[in-house]
């Protein structure tokens, strides 16, 4: 399969959403503008290190990305994003840790390890706001590649459901690989939703 194949089924506008009470572990699904079902991961409870699978469907028969935490349990973790159709490195992203505290904030990295993009919660303000007086405000992430904003993660509100829309339409004008785009809603569904 070639790479344009490969990245054909990556869209620029999805639904994601955590499953509500998941015992065993957490699911997510990302949704394409139709609807569809276009990303499924089911995360296992209890791991150390994180090591996520991204599918194409949920009989999970179709692995599309692979994310896998370079270390166990770090609050400045780097998780690396593989095609698993080609076993490619398509980059990676860390979540700044100490900064995350007050605000999140990830860093985009290429296959080098340079920072290239960041993916950085509204505002210090309304992030205090979340953390000290009520989680109910939803956040929204803006991402941007060098100082172009490519794509916007906004948390639709539901004290219930995890839920984001996905904005990615400036990416491909800004250079975000869309391997990446997902991967990051995923770490936000995975790691920043542990939050809520």
């Amino acid at each position: 399969m070639s790479e344009t194949t490969a990245l054909a089924r990556y869209q620029s506008h999805y639904v994601a959403k955590k499953a509500f009470l998941s015992f065993m572990g957490s699911s997510f699904r990302l949704f394409d503008q139709s609807g569809q079902l276009a990303f499924f991961v089911k995360q296992k409870a209890f791991k150390l290190k994180e090591e996520i699978t991204v599918f194409a469907d949920e009989g999970m028969k179709e692995p599309q990305l692979r994310i896998n935490a370079r270390s166990i349990i770090d609050i400045s973790a780097t998780y690396d994003v593989v095609d698993a159709a080609t076993d490619e490195g398509v980059g990676a992203l860390q979540r700044k840790g100490l900064k995350s505290l007050l605000r999140d904030e990830w860093s985009i990295l290429d296959t080098d390890g340079i920072e290239v993009g960041r993916i950085t919660e509204d505002s210090g303000f309304m992030a205090l706001v979340r953390r000290f007086l009520s989680n109910l405000i939803p956040q929204t992430f803006h991402v941007t590649m060098g100082e172009q904003q490519v794509g916007v993660i906004k948390q639709r509100f539901n004290p219930f459901l995890l839920s984001y829309d996905v904005d990615f339409s400036a990416a491909q004008a800004g250079g975000l690989d869309p391997r990446l785009g997902v991967a990051a809603v995923v770490l936000l569904l995975a790691i920043e939703g542990r939050q809520k």
